[in-house]
């Protein structure tokens, strides 16, 4: 199955202006995407007392055409329209319904209410009748469903410029938009469906986190595989009092599949983690030399969690970066940088990752964060400038590579939100990464399947629980394959 798209607004526009050059006429494009959302209604409410608000564009355009249809079908529905049609296809369309248009006046009553008022194209703030009636609105959000994006929520960026609504069920067309991936919009949207009106696929570079994007590419191990053939990952040990986040990383790039894993310890540590580690191999050193020479002949090196922000972080980062493995660095491997980020930049390559959080990621780009419209965008900055793959971490987690591809999460889990969890994740990337996998796409299926593990347990969810949870996870991909 293909990947799943996400399309700006123009990319969208540009795939229906496609497909009228290539024969489809814009009202059967509109037919089809009222017929789409009134499909998904029928399946989740019964006949019921319906408001459809219709606004002056093509958005409006197709909540005509679910007005006709609903009352087509029995129901008692109404239009309530903020303004005169104003495109081409939303005066045709608007000449076919022939049922109660309301003066938008009055306080609006009804059972259900569908948000045909502006698309993910709006580019300023609502006002007037619009701003008051989707206020009204927002009181029942779910008795509202809303046509491509709750009306006030921008389609490119998801955050709300003004008043905006809010949505039980959203239907959108061909592909979602960033809008429905990036909070705060993503929250307004409520359930997303994604509605096939008949588009050809579209060039894209922006991609929904799940398998169709990487599982044709996982390493699963064949046969004639033995445990050197499925990588060596090292992962870097902080002091005596800091051992339990590369231990907890370590064993994550065990259980995805890395077939070596060996935790490189100060000698100050040996004995604390030689008292927690099993299948896990330990070797001591002392100096960044040292290190170096440990890493040489491995796939893929984790550092950072509880490594400590220190000169020796910074120079044991250095070290790594010598051997020629692929570097999985967080939180504190990336805070230590955060005086002179060019000095981390000119020692990555592109098959290196960068895993920080909102804060982190701030340390070390800053200002790109909130110099950019979204999240999306300011990744692919950040992994532009490291020349790495940048991994944004969050409940809407944003993967970057320096080639312009770029995937959302849609599957985070609240559950992650406890100490650790993230150093788990840095091992999954390594041990991906280990096994031969893309460090872009390792990044995103270890995102995947972390948040899967998470929704497994649910509540009371700790760190220590992910690497145990994982091989579930994997067992459904195997099968799925």
């Amino acid at each position: 199955m293909a990947a799943k798209q996400i399309l700006t607004v123009a990319e969208m526009a540009a795939a229906d202006r496609a497909a009228v050059a290539a024969g489809t006429p814009a009202l059967e494009l509109m037919s089809r995407a009222g017929a789409a959302v009134v499909g998904a209604v029928v399946c989740r409410f019964s006949p019921c007392e319906t408001v459809v608000l219709c606004g002056p564009g093509d958005n409006g355009g197709d909540g005509y055409v679910v007005a006709r249809l609903l009352a087509e079908q029995g129901w008692p529905v109404r239009v309530a329209a903020v303004a005169p049609p104003s495109s081409p296809s939303a005066k045709a369309m608007a000449a076919q319904w022939t049922g109660v248009t309301l003066d938008l006046d009055a306080e609006l009553e009804a059972e259900l209410f569908i948000d045909a008022l502006f698309g993910a194209g709006l580019s300023g703030p609502l006002s007037g009748d619009a701003a008051r009636v989707v206020q009204q609105i927002n009181a029942v959000p779910e008795r509202v469903v809303a046509v491509d994006v709750p009306s006030g929520l921008p389609g490119d960026t998801g955050q709300p410029q003004g008043v905006c609504g809010r949505a039980a069920l959203t239907v959108t067309f061909h592909a979602r938009k960033p809008a429905h991936v990036l909070e705060p919009g993503r929250g307004r949207c409520g359930e997303v469906i994604v509605a096939d009106i008949g588009l050809a696929p579209s060039e894209a570079t922006l991609f929904e986190n799940g398998p169709d994007l990487w599982a044709a590419r996982f390493p699963w191990p064949t046969a004639a595989s033995h445990k050197h053939a499925r990588g060596r990952l090292v992962v870097v040990s902080g002091p005596a009092w800091s051992t339990g986040a590369a231990r907890l990383a370590a064993r994550g790039g065990l259980r995805i599949g890395a077939g070596v894993v060996t935790v490189l310890s100060p000698g100050e540590a040996l004995a604390t983690n030689a008292a927690h580690l099993e299948a896990i191999m330990l070797r001591p050193f002392e100096t960044e030399a040292e290190l170096e020479a440990l890493a040489t002949e491995v796939d893929a090196a984790v550092i950072g969690p509880a490594a400590g922000v220190s000169e020796t972080t910074l120079m044991n980062v250095l070290a790594l970066a010598r051997t020629g493995a692929a570097l999985v660095l967080d939180a504190d491997a990336i805070t230590v940088f955060q005086q002179d980020p060019e000095e981390l930049f000119s020692v990555l390559d592109r098959d290196d990752v960068l895993t920080p959080h909102p804060g982190e990621f701030d340390r070390l780009f800053p200002g790109v964060l909130a110099g950019e419209t979204d999240r999306i965008t300011a990744t692919r900055r950040a992994a532009e400038l490291a020349d790495a793959v940048v991994l944004l971490k969050g409940p809407d987690t944003v993967v970057a590579a320096p080639d312009g591809r770029a995937a959302v999460a849609l599957n985070g889990s609240p559950w992650l939100a406890t100490a650790g969890s993230g150093d788990v994740l840095a091992g999954f990337i390594g041990g991906l990464i280990a096994q031969g996998m893309d460090s872009f796409e390792a990044a995103c299926a270890a995102t995947w399947i972390h948040a899967e593990a998470a929704h497994a347990h649910g509540p009371g969810l700790i760190a220590e629980d992910l690497p145990d949870l994982t091989p579930g996870v994997l067992r459904g991909l195997y099968v799925a394959r």
